[in-house]
């Protein structure tokens, strides 16, 4: 068995090629070498496949601080492509689906992955999209929803196959392989390219006795009811997927997915803040000064007490752990934060007034130089953030 090449060397770049010079060097061999350039030449090919063995393993870290600390043998042990190499059984499919990115489109189909097996299209249906709203009570617990819509359905005339007879014939553009293929000449060289069978549409065959209901389409459009669930902890704006929701494709074809857009309602009580619930308390004057409790209404219609501490400011923000929404897809709660606004009466009665102008000469009523100090580091937090 030879002796493998240092991969350095192989690619022909330094010990201190970065992730980008590895990559244009990896890909400057790969055209060089590509088998449609060098149709029927082993030698050609063993060197494509001896590139893509060493970009695989100096494009990954791990494998390649190996490789630099002890060469060859320390991936030995190694499982995928570098571990072995490319002769122990991997094919050239192999090579193309790990690096397919690479050239950029360069060889065409040849790396697009779209086709199905044989080279046939799969068929798939379009996707559909609807709006839901939602309530803060049904982002707390989740809900199931249930929409109507006009979608493309399998044709019961034909069971979906679009054939009036259920028969079907070979394509003769194709040969029944869905694609075509097309070489032409660049300044690398000749380089062919595939694409789907302009005649069958890939499909490889084709309907000769179309079916009357559908037009030979085999799908015919039928009103729909879908069910789904949403989630708790779903936001405004966010789109969630139901396979298979949506539109049919016929012959034979997947059916594509509904695509639920999240329109959020606004609660009357309380705000959100991602994951957080805000609510405005306007509490009276007297209960900043000497304390008290206000009630926070609940999306699941309960009461929440929160207590106001004695000289709590107009502005205040207090946080209650874990009275928020629930975290999609993760475990846990937001916060309630309840931000205090200090009620200041306007139409006051003579008494009333005279005893707001008795507590104006109260000393306790007067700011001390503390007093001036906090109120000016929120006014600047304020401001300037």
């Amino acid at each position: 068995m030879a002796e493998k090449r240092d991969y350095y060397e192989v690619l022909g770049v330094s010990k201190t090629a970065t992730a980008e010079e590895l990559k244009k060097a990896y890909r400057k061999k790969a055209i060089q070498y590509h088998p449609d350039r060098n149709p029927d030449n082993p030698e050609a090919e063993a060197k494509f496949k001896e590139a893509a063995e060493a970009y695989e393993v100096l494009s990954d870290e791990n494998k390649r601080a190996r490789y630099d600390k002890y060469g060859h043998a320390g991936l030995d042990d190694q499982g995928g492509f570098g571990g072995g190499g490319f002769g122990g059984g991997m094919s050239m499919e192999d090579i193309f689906s790990q690096f397919g990115d690479i050239f950029g489109g360069a060889f065409g189909g040849a790396f697009s992955g779209g086709f199905g097996g044989g080279g046939r299209v799969t068929r798939r249906g379009g996707d559909l999209r609807v709006r839901v709203k939602v309530t803060l009570k049904d982002v707390m617990n989740g809900v199931e929803k249930t929409v109507k819509l006009k979608r493309n359905e399998a044709c019961s005339e034909c069971n979906g196959t679009g054939s009036a007879d259920g028969q079907t014939t070979t394509c003769q553009t194709c040969g029944g392989k869905g694609v075509v293929y097309r070489v032409q000449r660049t300044i690398m060289g000749q380089m062919r390219t595939q694409s789907y069978c302009p005649d069958c549409n890939g499909e490889g065959q084709i309907v000769k006795n179309k079916c009357k209901c559908c037009g030979g389409s085999g799908v015919v459009q039928k009103e729909a009811t879908v069910k789904f669930k949403i989630p708790a902890g779903v936001q405004d704006g966010m789109s969630l997927r139901v396979p298979g929701g949506g539109n049919a494709a016929g012959r034979g074809g997947e059916k594509g997915n509904l695509i639920v857009q999240i329109e959020e309602e606004q609660d009357p009580d309380l705000f959100r803040d991602n994951d957080d619930l805000i609510y405005n308390a306007l509490i009276p004057l007297p209960m900043a000064v000497c304390g008290g409790k206000v009630e926070v209404p609940m999306v699941d219609g309960k009461k929440c007490e929160v207590k106001i501490e004695p000289g709590t400011t107009h502005g205040k923000l207090l946080r209650v752990k874990g009275k928020g929404l629930p975290r999609l897809n993760s475990y846990g709660c937001g916060d309630l934060l309840v931000y205090v606004s200090v009620f200041i009466p306007k139409d006051l009665s003579k008494d009333e007034k005279k005893e707001m102008e008795k507590l104006m000469d109260s000393d306790g009523f007067k700011p001390k130089a503390s007093d001036y100090e906090e109120s000016k580091k929120m006014m600047v937090k304020m401001f300037r953030g």
